[in-house]
């Protein structure tokens, strides 16, 4: 059977060859070709890297990821990657949304109550760097955005995040 009988006949079995192909593969891209939600992609991922968080921790996870100092802060759409380091404001609900506000360039109004997963992601990239992650996403399976790890200039995940990473995965998991 071809790669392209088995990606007409199960986009998620295909998505599963993408990434046996390519392990350190971006997701979203394995999602494209595949023809599934990033989310599906994610799920198909070792469990070593990634913990899902139920999306009710919402404000929680967000609490204390406005902990970690300065983040890389990304949205990924078909059209752009749009990133944004700064520290991410304390929010609060009102009007339908966790509206988030402060003294930092991050800011706006987040429909919480769309989210439906989190995900705390640790894999490798094709670089070979470790590269860990906060995806939030939503029901139809994209993701909402992801909060980073940031590097330093050698371009080493920073300690002090890293162990606040780890300990959210304790936290969380």
């Amino acid at each position: 059977m071809t790669t392209a009988d088995i990606a007409a006949r199960d986009p998620i079995e295909h998505a599963r060859s993408l990434l046996a192909a390519k392990p350190d593969g971006l997701i979203e891209a394995v999602a494209r070709e595949a023809k599934v939600s990033t989310r599906a992609v994610l799920e198909l991922l070792p469990s070593e890297q990634r913990l899902l968080i139920a999306a009710e921790r919402f404000e929680d996870v967000w609490k204390e990821l406005a902990t970690w100092g300065t983040v890389l802060f990304l949205m990924h759409t078909p059209d752009i990657v749009l990133e944004c380091e700064a520290s991410l404001p304390v929010g609060s609900f009102g009007h339908g949304y966790y509206n988030i506000h402060g003294d930092s360039p991050i800011g706006g109004h987040i429909k919480a109550e769309n989210c439906r997963a989190i995900y705390v992601v640790d894999r490798s990239t094709a670089q070979g760097r470790r590269a860990c992650s906060v995806q939030f996403f939503n029901g139809a399976g994209d993701v909402m955005f992801k909060v980073f790890v940031r590097r330093d200039a050698a371009r080493e995940l920073l300690p002090d995040q890293l162990g606040r990473f780890e300990a959210l995965k304790t936290k969380f998991g």
